[in-house]
């Protein structure tokens, strides 16, 4: 079985440390980057990168060491987000930078610095990890919203101008799921006064689910999208896996 090489940006998060481990699971070589350390053992075989991904200079520091390993690369999986949640009027405009820069321009850099790796291999996959805040939103997450946006109309431009090179290009679009930043934006009222627990009751009862995500289930949403025997005609798409969040009219 050849090897198959993956960057999973944002590996020591929630959804981020989920997809590593489940492109592990079946078979992929698994680089990760983060901001933060790893806490625990990283899949075996694969390659843990501390490194900030909205930085060009990071960037080629990754590019280095992802070259020890291989000179071809089948996916990449730009999952790194951060959060602020305040009113727009009251958030800095370094508070802005961060959130864009973070989640937006990482994309950016993701695909600029590993594009020669992905055609190296006659063609791979792409997929960005956006949000429902991209499509429907709610208050005091306007960065974080405007960030997941630009990320949808970015996967739909780079899926044109890398379809010639045979790289496919999507997103996945989650809703609440069980991460530390979704909890961590529990600051807000949108999911309604009580303890954490309380109000993650409350925002899964607004789900046509009935439930919270979990991030396993969002990774096997990005390994469909990322193996070309799975997905091999789908580019430019997004995938919205929200446990039927945003089929519900909010009027009803």
């Amino acid at each position: 079985m050849k090897k198959r090489y993956v960057v999973v940006t944002g590996a020591a998060g929630g959804i981020g440390r989920a997809t590593a481990n489940f492109f592990a699971k079946k078979g992929w070589i698994v680089i990760g980057i983060d901001r933060a350390p790893f806490d625990g053992d990283f899949p075996q075989n694969g390659l843990f990168v501390q490194a900030d991904v909205s930085l060009e200079s990071d960037w080629q520091d990754i590019q280095g060491k992802l070259a020890e390993r291989t000179s071809t690369l089948d996916a990449l999986v730009n999952n790194a987000a951060i959060q602020v949640t305040k009113p727009i009027v009251d958030m800095t405009v370094e508070e802005w930078d961060r959130v864009l820069n973070a989640n937006l321009r990482s994309v950016f850099l993701s695909v600029k610095m590993l594009y020669p790796a992905l055609k190296a291999k006659n063609g791979g996959a792409i997929v960005n990890v956006s949000s429902v805040h991209a499509v429907a939103t709610s208050k005091d997450i306007a960065a974080y919203a405007a960030s997941k946006g630009g990320m949808l109309a970015l996967t739909r431009a780079l899926a044109i101008e890398l379809a010639p090179d045979n790289i496919r290009v999507n997103s996945v679009l989650p809703g609440a799921v069980d991460t530390p930043m979704l909890k961590a934006g529990l600051n807000r009222d949108h999911a309604g006064s009580g303890t954490p627990a309380e109000r993650l009751e409350n925002l899964a009862r607004r789900t046509v689910s009935g439930k919270i995500g979990k991030p396993q289930e969002i990774a096997r949403a990005i390994y469909f999208l990322a193996d070309q025997d799975e997905s091999s005609f789908i580019t430019g798409q997004p995938l919205v896996v929200d446990g039927g969040a945003t089929a519900r009219l909010s009027t009803e």
